[in-house]
């Protein structure tokens, strides 16, 4: 049974109460599928948790089924509630761009939200030149950056919680049906000391890189970072003695010791000052850092969507 009918035939099966229903609780059905929280689909509805609630119940008389069941502090859904679910992302969906169609988008006067997911390197490589850029021609624009434990969220770039996913890109890998794929930014790695390293001076022979004790970043809890995974093919390997998740903290642990690293060069050359770190060429070949922007192709008639689009893929 494709959409349509499905569709159709939960409607055909709905008490005769559904034919009057705010279009309303079908956000509000949406936003705690998604959050699974009734807290978190308030705030992200701009309303009480009591309102929601209140909608939740509206819901659950109209449809005959409890929806959502409260398992600990997480409120799942119901068989009811997930063969719903991807019939209401639809509809609702479907509505937001027919009512979008004809309008032209004013990035000087919207006020729309836009949810990125993106490690902290993607937003401080980028983040700086794009709200420079926008500041000039969408002064009232509003962002909310998250970050995934996957290197590329496509469960929630699919399920609508985000617009544009900033992932890392891996060889082989394949995007799934319905999500856009735009190449994006590439970056080559740097070896950072500090400043005032008493072994390393204005170059890094392979030797002394091997030599010394490593920092790594690894954002995504993976047991080794890209760096690790080089050097084993060219049968070495090097001594990490620290892995971090974040790469913001790690240049100022450089700064003040005697570790090195090796990271993405934005990153390295933004923080490298106020961290007193020196950056230099790793003694080996590593293959640049590749970051692409995935969306979902339900929005390619929307005029925001797609000129937000654009103003990421000219902040390379």
């Amino acid at each position: 049974m494709n959409t349509v009918h499905y569709f159709q035939h939960e409607m055909n099966n709905i008490h005769d109460s559904l034919r009057g229903l705010d279009l309303n609780l079908l956000r509000v059905f949406d936003a705690l599928y998604r959050r699974r929280s009734v807290q978190s689909a308030a705030d992200a509805l701009a309303i009480s948790p009591s309102a929601c609630s209140h909608a939740l119940s509206r819901l659950r008389d109209a449809v005959g089924d409890e929806l959502f069941l409260r398992t600990g502090r997480e409120m799942r859904p119901t068989e009811r509630a997930r063969r719903l679910s991807a019939v209401v992302e639809q509809a609702l969906s479907l509505l937001a761009d027919g009512l979008r169609q004809g309008l032209d988008f004013d990035p000087g006067s919207s006020d729309r939200l836009f949810t990125l997911a993106a490690t902290d390197y993607t937003a401080l490589a980028v983040l700086p030149a794009l709200w420079e850029s926008l500041g000039r021609v969408a002064p009232r624009l509003r962002f909310r950056v998250l970050q995934t434990g996957q290197k590329v969220p496509l469960e929630e770039l699919l399920a609508g919680s985000i617009d544009f996913a900033l992932g890392y890109s891996e060889q082989g890998g394949s995007t799934p049906e319905g999500v856009d794929e735009f190449d994006w930014l590439e970056d080559e790695y740097v070896a950072a000391a500090s400043a005032h390293h008493p072994r390393i001076g204005e170059t890094l022979p392979l030797d002394a890189y091997l030599a010394e004790r490593h920092a790594v970043v690894t954002p995504w809890n993976e047991p080794r970072g890209v760096v690790d995974h080089v050097l084993e093919q060219l049968g070495l390997a090097r001594d990490v003695a620290l892995q971090l998740p974040s790469v913001l903290a790690a240049p100022f642990i450089i700064g003040r010791s005697e570790l090195i690293m090796t990271l993405p060069g934005r990153a390295a050359r933004i923080l490298a000052e106020a961290a007193g770190i020196r950056l230099l060429p790793p003694p080996f070949a590593i293959p640049p850092y590749q970051l692409k922007i995935y969306s979902h192709q339900r929005h390619a008639g929307d005029a925001a969507h797609q000129w937000v689009k654009r103003q990421l893929l000219a902040c390379r």
